[in-house]
C-alpha cells in the first residue's frame, strides 16, 4: 500500500477544518482524497465517508460555509470532560478504562438514538461502503476497539454515528445486540492503523489524550520506524481560535473551514513533498 490518510476526531468543527484543508490542498494541486486507505476517527469518519463518496472536495467545502439547519448545537463542557478523564484515567488497563467511559456513556442522559442517527444520515452523501475507508468505533461495554469496513456487515451510517457518539453528548449506537461509543476513546486519531502504507498524512484536530490512551507522538514515532514516511498536521493558532473552545458548535463551522483552506497555503509544500 503506497499512500494512506488519516483523518481524527475533533467535533463539528473539525469536519470543517478537514474539509477546507483537504479542499485548500487540492486547489494546490495535492489531492489527499486520492489514498488508497483512509482511516477515520469520529469527526474524521464523517469526513472520509464524504471523500471516498466521490464528491468534488470543493462541493464537500461548500457546504461547510451553509447554515448547518442539519446539526444540533451541543456543548463538550468541563462536565463532561471531567467525567470522561475521571471514568478513563483511573486504570492502566485501556480495555478496562474504555469500558468505565461506555458506562458513563450508557447511563448518560442524552438525545435519542433515532434523532442523532438522522444528524449522521444528513452528513453522508453516500450509504455505499467504501472498500479503501476504516471506521473506529469503542464497544460500550466491554471497551474493545472495533475497526469497521465494508466486510464488517454493518451500515456506513451506523458506523460513523458510532465513531461520532461522543460520551455523555450523544448516545452509543446500537448495532446488533452491541452498543458502541466515539472511536476517539481509544485515541482522537488511531494513526496506528495506517501500518504498512509508505506515506501517511495524518489531519489532527486535536491530539488531546488522557489515562492510558496511546499518543499520536507514539503512533507515529512507530509508522516511522517501520519506514513510513509521515507529516501531521495539526490546527495552527489561526485555526484554534476559529474553532473556539466547543468543538460542538456548529456557528463555528463555517470558520473552521475557511481556516482550514487558509492553513493549507502554509503547509502544501511540506505534505506534497511526502504525497507525490
Amino acid at each position: 500500500m503506497e499512500r494512506a490518510l488519516v483523518l481524527g476526531g475533533g467535533g463539528v468543527t473539525g469536519v470543517a477544518w478537514e474539509l477546507g484543508l483537504l479542499a485548500g490542498l487540492a486547489e494546490r494541486g495535492v489531492a489527499l482524497s486520492g489514498a488508497d486507505l483512509v482511516v477515520g476517527t469520529s469527526a474524521g469518519s464523517v469526513v472520509g465517508a464524504q471523500v471516498c463518496s466521490g464528491a468534488p472536495v470543493e462541493q464537500l467545502y461548500e457546504a461547510q460555509l451553509a447554515p448547518p439547519t442539519s446539526e444540533v448545537a451541543a456543548r463538550l463542557g468541563w462536565s463532561v470532560l471531567a467525567r470522561l478523564a475521571w471514568a478513563g484515567g483511573r486504570t492502566r488497563d485501556a480495555a478496562r478504562a474504555r469500558a468505565r467511559i461506555g458506562a458513563m456513556a450508557v447511563a448518560a442522559r442524552t438525545p435519542s438514538e433515532a434523532s442523532r442517527r438522522a444528524v449522521i444520515e444528513a452528513r453522508l452523501l453516500a450509504r455505499e461502503w467504501p472498500q479503501r475507508l476504516r471506521v473506529t468505533a469503542v464497544d460500550a461495554a466491554s471497551g474493545e476497539f472495533v475497526v469497521f469496513d465494508g466486510d464488517s456487515g454493518v451500515s456506513l451510517v451506523d458506523a460513523v454515528g458510532a465513531s461520532c457518539a461522543v460520551p455523555g453528548v450523544w448516545p452509543p449506537v446500537t448495532i446488533g445486540a452491541r452498543r458502541f461509543v466515539d472511536g476517539g476513546m481509544r485515541s482522537a486519531v488511531n494513526a496506528d492503523l495506517a501500518a504498512g502504507a509508505r506515506r501517511v498524512v495524518v489531519l489532527a484536530p486535536t491530539t488531546a489524550a488522557f489515562g492510558p490512551m496511546p499518543r499520536l507522538s507514539a503512533q507515529v514515532a512507530q509508522l516511522r520506524a517501520d519506514g513510513a514516511r509521515v507529516a501531521v498536521v495539526a490546527p495552527d493558532a489561526a485555526a484554534r481560535a476559529a474553532i473556539g473552545r466547543n468543538v460542538l458548535d456548529p456557528a463555528r463551522r463555517a470558520g473552521a473551514a475557511r481556516a482550514g483552506r487558509a492553513q493549507a497555503a502554509v503547509v502544501v509544500d511540506e505534505v506534497a513533498a511526502l504525497w507525490a
